[in-house]
């Protein structure tokens, strides 16, 4: 028996959430992991709540993303991805069980809660970097910009840039969090309300290149926005799925939209984004993003994450 939060549907369509004790049974075929660590995102919260449509297969354990240790060999791992908490039961308990070639082993220098404080916000705030990195985007064209920077995928981004020596602008609708954002490595606070509003089809040019989490208006104004061959690396959508936007900033600006999906991707590319989260996360900035919880905390905050009321990254210590 392992300990677990499961989420659970009757026959009216009524969900409950709940910690209990399940069955090793209950397991998948798979490599079992011994969790140590796994997080609350997003998609979490909103399985939680059950605020949409996450869950695909009931009963299920939500979670997401988690870091702990094989059985079989005793190694560190980490997962992010491919369905975990959705359709294959999740990291937010005791125990998980996923196929081999969905597991990344830790770099050295991480510990399994660096990890899980990185998590999958962290690891696509990485990707997301890449992904400008590959369309060159760099520190001596301009400022970058990140949206929902108080959030996990932007305080990540903001960490990693800064370091990277680029010039961040944070959009964040909390000026409460200014500080925490500049001890982030933020040298502008960006208010969220001059982003949110209908955009117009070629703005002022203000950035070089920008990594949104928000979708909708926001994208919209922030393409507008974008320098000439810029780009923006698109991983969220806080703000909704629609993009009321027009072709003008690709074909007269050469602005380039980079879709990120995090869930699906190969093997290879998650270990180069491990290696490069190891090497370019400054450790006390993760430190101050950081915020851990035992296992019992989870449900309380799923209204939270929803409602943008979370700062940072919330580490779940699944055995506490």
């Amino acid at each position: 028996m392992f300990r677990a939060l499961l989420l659970q549907k009757d026959d009216a369509g009524s969900v409950t959430a709940a910690l209990a004790d399940v069955n090793e049974s209950m397991l998948p075929e798979g490599v079992v992991v011994d969790v140590e660590y796994s997080t609350i995102n997003y998609k979490d919260g909103l399985a939680i709540a059950n605020a949409s449509p996450i869950v695909r297969s009931w009963p299920m354990i939500p979670g997401i993303d988690f870091a702990g240790r094989r059985t079989d060999t005793g190694g560190r791992v980490v997962l992010n991805g491919w369905g975990v908490g959705e359709s294959h039961l999740g990291g937010l308990a005791q125990k998980a069980a996923v196929p081999e070639g969905w597991l990344v082993e830790l770099p050295a220098s991480l510990s399994t809660l660096q990890a899980a404080a990185i998590g999958t916000a962290g690891y696509t705030s990485m990707l997301c970097v890449l992904a400008l990195e590959a369309h060159g985007v760099t520190p001596d064209l301009g400022p970058v910009l990140v949206t929902g920077a108080a959030g996990g995928v932007g305080s990540v981004a903001v960490a990693i840039l800064a370091q990277l020596g680029y010039e961040v602008h944070a959009s964040t609708g909390r000026p409460e969090e200014a500080d925490y954002l500049h001890l982030l490595g933020a040298t502008a606070i960006v208010r969220r309300d001059e982003l949110a509003g209908p955009a117009r089809a070629l703005g002022k040019m203000r950035w070089a290149g920008a990594i949104d989490a928000v979708g909708s208006h926001t994208l919209a104004n922030v393409l507008s926005m974008t320098h000439e061959n810029g780009c923006v690396a698109a991983c969220g959508l806080a703000q909704g799925m629609d993009l009321p936007s027009s072709v003008a900033p690709f074909i007269l600006r050469g602005v380039t939209l980079a879709g990120v999906n995090s869930v699906n991707v190969v093997h290879a590319k998650r270990v180069e984004a491990w290696r490069r989260l190891a090497s370019d996360l400054p450790v006390e900035k993760l430190d101050a993003m950081t915020t851990v919880v035992p296992l019992d905390a989870v449900i309380g905050l799923a209204d939270d994450i929803l409602a943008g009321k979370v700062r940072g990254r919330i580490v779940v210590d699944v055995n506490a």
